[in-house]
């Protein structure tokens, strides 16, 4: 009766003393005192938790209805065994481990233990306290214990930081700078992509501003997008570009989504992959689409876009324009005579002296074979036909040398024609310009010739 009242008083917290019986009582205080351990006793009854107090040699003095639920037994199968009856020790080192603390270091301890139940056969993971229990003299002379079956918390704990490990690795290895970020622009969440770029650790960034990580132009740069997910609460694609401190451009597309958080504010999630080598490639791409391979000048088709585009505006705004053709005389020649390594030579040579000549506003385009063209935006025929000039007293002093005997000396025939109120279209102009061309080659090479 004294370890029970004890063990009462450790978990309703009352004073043991008041529980014990006391001699000379009164009925009607007997009376009372049952009355207050019948209560007590549905109390400890009703309660989940495994209540229970054990005397020095480990066997149980008293269990709670939870303990006998536990252990399938009754009440009788319990008082007076140890725990050899009920677990199995081999796999619950930890349970007699913490009573022996309790008992020889007379301590308090809050603890949890993983023991295999026989009854249930099965292991079970508990929350445990554990406390002395004294005799009227001080000295210890048992333990009460509550446990509390903590099991399946446990298995979704596991769960949880199994799935939170799987998705960290995830987001750490996957090929993109993926981040949350609130809408007073604090960090809430960065994978190891972006702690990367941003030259810091993952946890250092997280609970900072953008503005305190980057530059504030850099800064403002991600903001303004982050600013439309805000305001219009839907998923942005951005393609946004950063200069770097060597001066290299590094190209991004983003998708950044709304992030609702209940009672919290706004935020939104970032995935920003890298596509500055894409975007390199695309470039090259569009540099061969649009380039003559040999000579690296444009080719006849962006050519003529860029042109068309020329005419429209002059003839919007009533500018003067001028087309010059150019073609090698005697092409045909060289080729036999140096070989076809000499011809393209040549054409590189003559590419170069005339890209040299030119206004940065001019379009020059390797046409075809030996035929180039240079478009002269708001210049007038007077001012063409100087140039064309220029051209052609330069090509006939260039020397052409190479892995062949002799020097290659050549000459070329121009075209110039300019833009008249009556063209209808770009292939107006560019239909007389190669008219003039001809013309010019007709009437013995080496020659400017205008229509």
């Amino acid at each position: 009766m004294l370890i029970y009242n004890l063990a009462i008083h450790s978990y309703l917290g009352c004073d043991s003393l008041a529980l014990l019986p006391k001699a000379n009582t009164l009925s009607k205080e007997k009376n009372i005192n049952n009355a207050d351990d019948t209560i007590k006793d549905q109390i400890l009854a009703s309660i989940d938790s495994f209540i229970y107090t054990k005397d020095l040699s480990g066997k149980y003095t008293y269990a709670n209805q939870a303990v006998l639920d536990l252990f399938e037994k009754n009440l009788a199968d319990v008082i007076g065994f140890d725990d050899t009856h009920f677990f199995d020790l081999a796999l619950s080192k930890q349970l007699k481990a913490n009573d022996r603390m309790v008992m020889d270091q007379v301590i308090r301890i809050e603890n949890e233990e993983s023991n295999f139940i026989r009854a249930k056969n099965e292991t079970r993971i508990f929350k445990v306290v554990k406390k002395p229990l004294f005799d009227h003299l001080g000295n210890v002379n048992g333990i009460c214990g509550i446990s509390t079956d903590i099991t399946v918390e446990k298995q979704l704990q596991e769960q949880v930081n199994e799935q939170s490990y799987l998705l960290e690795t995830m987001l750490n290895n996957i090929d993109a700078h993926i981040y949350v970020k609130d809408c007073e622009r604090t960090f809430l969440y960065v994978n190891n992509r972006v702690a990367e770029l941003f030259g810091d650790k993952a946890e250092n960034i997280i609970g900072k501003k953008d503005t305190d990580i980057l530059p504030k132009e850099i800064a403002e740069h991600f903001y303004q997008s982050d600013k439309q997910v805000f305001e219009t609460n839907q998923k942005q694609v951005i393609e946004e570009t950063t200069h770097g401190e060597n001066g290299d451009n590094c190209h991004y597309i983003s998708t950044k989504v709304p992030f609702d958080r209940p009672d919290k504010l706004p935020a939104l999630i970032g995935f920003s992959t890298d596509v500055t080598e894409l975007f390199k490639l695309k470039e090259e791409f569009k540099l061969l689409a649009n380039t003559d391979p040999l000579t690296n000048l444009y080719n006849r088709r962006f050519f003529i876009e860029q042109a068309e585009k020329e005419y429209q505006r002059a003839k919007r705004y009533s500018l003067s324009m001028t087309l010059i053709s150019i073609d090698i005389d005697h092409f045909k020649s060289i080729n036999d005579q140096f070989g076809h390594p000499a011809g393209d030579q040549v054409l590189i040579e003559i590419a170069k002296q005339l890209k040299a000549s030119l206004r940065q506003t001019d379009i020059l385009a390797r046409i075809g074979g030996e035929e180039f063209s240079i478009l002269l935006p708001e210049t007038s025929a007077m001012s063409a036909m100087t140039f064309a000039e220029r051209i052609k007293e330069e090509q006939s002093r260039l020397i052409i040398t190479g892995d062949w005997q002799g020097e290659i000396n050549l000459s070329v025939s121009i075209g110039v024609s300019s833009l008249i109120a009556s063209d209808k279209a770009f292939d107006v102009l560019f239909s007389r310009a190669d008219k003039a061309l001809y013309q010019a080659k007709n009437t013995g090479r080496n020659t400017v010739c205008y229509l």
